[in-house]
């Protein structure tokens, strides 16, 4: 008795449809971000745009990067643990850390999820925090025309699921948008 997987055609087919699906899901994950996720926006500093093997791009600095400790620090953090960190916007709409936790909020506050990069040093009292969201690529050419903005125009609007993953949505300077990420 012959079953299917015996067919070459099946077996090859199989090797396909696999193929496609580790291609598809960390698509799919971005897409359910970018559909359902709640806009933010971020202050930042676009800093070198340019990278010979992949093409201009901005290296993106959000001002959350950085979250002073007086938000309040869990207890025994130390490099690498996960956070979130819940952000509120501002008078200018601009989302900035409000707090600092250890497990997703469960009252509906809108929190990104990131990584501790450093702890604070009995000098500094501040803590970096890796959201993902460090590089945005951009056309060729235009990527000095951005570095060249004043740093207080340039922002970052993302989307943050309720599990605070993020992903970047659009930059924008004085409220006009310069660039839309596509979630490819």
């Amino acid at each position: 008795m012959k079953t299917l997987l015996a067919s070459p055609w099946a077996r090859w087919g199989l090797a396909g449809l696999l193929q496609l699906a580790l291609v598809g899901l960390p698509l799919a994950d971005r897409l359910q971000v970018h559909w359902f996720g709640q806009e933010v926006t971020l202050a930042l500093r676009p800093v070198d745009p340019r990278d010979l093997l992949r093409g201009d791009y901005v290296i993106l600095n959000p001002e959350i990067q950085f979250v002073d400790t007086g938000v309040g620090v869990p207890a025994g953090l130390v490099g690498g643990d996960a956070v979130w960190v819940v952000v509120e916007p501002d008078g200018d709409g601009i989302s900035r850390a409000a707090a600092l936790l250890s497990t997703p909020p469960t009252d509906g506050r809108i929190a990104l999820k990131g990584h501790v990069g450093s702890t604070p040093t009995s000098s500094d009292t501040t803590l970096r925090i890796d959201y993902g969201l460090d590089a945005f690529f951009v056309p060729e050419g235009q990527g000095l025309e951005i570095e060249r903005l004043p740093r207080d125009r340039v922002r970052l609007v993302v989307a943050v699921s309720a599990d605070g993953r993020s992903a970047p949505l659009r930059l924008v300077a004085d409220g006009e948008v310069l660039l839309k990420d596509s979630a490819f």
